[in-house]
């Protein structure tokens, strides 16, 4: 392993490419401590907390995501979630848009540009609402809690509305998400790539001292009454994560080997007869992105209610969608499926494996070559992918089941299975990949010679 990291610090490219992603994660940490002009932070921060008590909260899984910016409303509360909304809603329209679906066919590249210049536009325009609402919420927060928000600029206002106070909330918060878009963007093509995950893997990262801490509190260390954790509950729980942690690396990089055999085989100059190798078919060939996707989606309509307030039929939307809810569950295991149904569907091709194996002599033992061939695909990643959507929908719910059965608060479950582990184990295997296929490009061994990652 230090073998390894020593060999990734020897490749100039390599070396300036991770350099500048930990640089630029660093920019986006700075930023999670800026508060938005006007607003109090720490007074923000312990109404907040008073607010949720440790129990399942829309918002606690916001801060999450966040990395602890949104509870103290800084410049960049809102995080990377209208951007990832956005895509979602990119990714869809070119889905049920023959015309787009033609046009990336026939120019793949302008299409692309186009497509990120939409997305962009898009995430601006929710970036305003969701930061119009936010300013309102914090209103709503002051009247609860005096002192969240400066007097003067809620003495600036016009038909009874403080405008000064909306135009510097919306702009500051508006901005903030697109400078983490631009990062994020940055650390993708200059970086170790990623960027976007990386950005929500940190944000992660930051809230596990808090949960730490809250472990420590719950024990109830420094009194002789006992706390409201024990260390065998902690037992467990540390268990639960190590077989959890394992599970989830073997399903993201797991895969079902389809046999195939070739007719002939040109090596170098030489044409060579016969020969066998395999297609490898992951269980889980969407990775993460399904349980991001799901999780940004419903927190969307959810935050919306719920900034709005209760009285009215958005507040009862936030209701039925607050995470532990059994419509919220019920939505969040039917997104999970949805969502690794449809990225495998855009971006297995079936149809272009069958044309290289006729065009390579190759073919599966007992399916004939072509249409056959492409059916037999499409089938067999339809089955697996079941089992991998499946997978992913029970550790996303895993966090609540410990929950209910454990009386671990939430912050504390959440970094013990669920969405956050998730994330946190996907991102980290597919940045290992990056930095292995550059090791391998400089004609190294890879960053791991033993445990080898496997699947590929």
């Amino acid at each position: 392993m230090l073998d390894g990291l020593k060999r990734v610090f020897q490749i100039p490219e390599l070396k300036t490419k991770i350099l500048l992603t930990l640089i630029l994660l660093a920019v986006c940490r700075i930023g999670s401590f800026i508060p938005v002009p006007g607003i109090n932070g720490e007074v923000a921060v312990s109404f907040f907390r008073h607010a949720t008590g440790g129990s399942q909260n829309l918002f606690q899984m916001v801060d999450i995501f966040s990395g602890g910016a949104f509870s103290q409303m800084t410049v960049i509360a809102l995080g990377v979630t209208p951007y990832i909304s956005a895509s979602i809603i990119m990714q869809l329209l070119v889905a049920l848009m023959p015309s787009w679906q033609r046009e990336m066919r026939e120019n793949a590249d302008a299409s692309k540009r186009k497509i990120n210049r939409m997305t962009r536009l898009l995430t601006i325009i929710l970036s305003f609402i969701q930061s119009a609402l936010f300013a309102k919420y914090a209103l709503q927060m002051n009247l609860s809690r005096p002192g969240i928000v400066a007097g003067e600029l809620l003495d600036t206002t016009m038909f009874g509305i403080p405008w000064l106070f909306y135009l510097i909330t919306i702009t500051t918060m508006t901005t903030g998400t697109m400078f983490l878009m631009w990062i994020g963007e940055q650390i993708t093509e200059r970086g170790i790539g990623n960027g976007m995950s990386l950005i929500i893997c940190l944000g992660i990262l930051s809230q596990i001292p808090t949960a730490m801490g809250l472990i420590f509190q719950q024990l109830n260390l420094d009194s002789q009454e006992p706390g409201v954790m024990s260390f065998s509950s902690i037992l467990v729980l540390a268990s639960v994560f190590i077989l959890v942690t394992i599970a989830t690396i073997l399903v993201i990089q797991g895969h079902r080997r389809i046999p195939l055999q070739y007719a002939r085989r040109v090596v170098g100059r030489r044409e060579v007869q016969g020969g066998t190798s395999y297609i490898p078919l992951k269980i889980n060939y969407a990775g993460v992105i399904p349980v991001i996707f799901a999780s940004s989606l419903l927190m969307f309509p959810a935050t919306l209610g719920a900034f709005v307030g209760k009285g009215n039929w958005l507040g009862e939307i936030a209701n039925w969608l607050s995470p532990g809810n059994g419509l919220y569950l019920l939505f969040f295991i039917g997104l999970i499926v949805f969502f690794t149904y449809f990225w495998t569907a855009t971006q297995f091709r079936p149809d272009q494996i069958a044309s290289d194996m006729k065009k390579n002599g190759a073919f599966i033992p007992g399916i004939r070559q072509g249409k056959p061939t492409q059916d037999y695909l499409e089938q067999t990643m339809n089955r697996i992918t079941l089992l991998g959507a499946v997978f992913l929908a029970l550790i996303a719910i895993l966090p609540t089941m410990v929950n209910r059965v454990l009386g671990v608060p939430q912050t504390i479950s959440y970094f013990f299975g669920g969405t956050a582990l998730l994330i946190l184990v996907g991102v980290v295997l597919d940045t290992m990949k990056q930095v292995e296929s550059h090791l391998i490009m400089k004609r190294y061994d890879g960053f791991m010679t033993k445990g080898r990652i496997k699947g590929r």
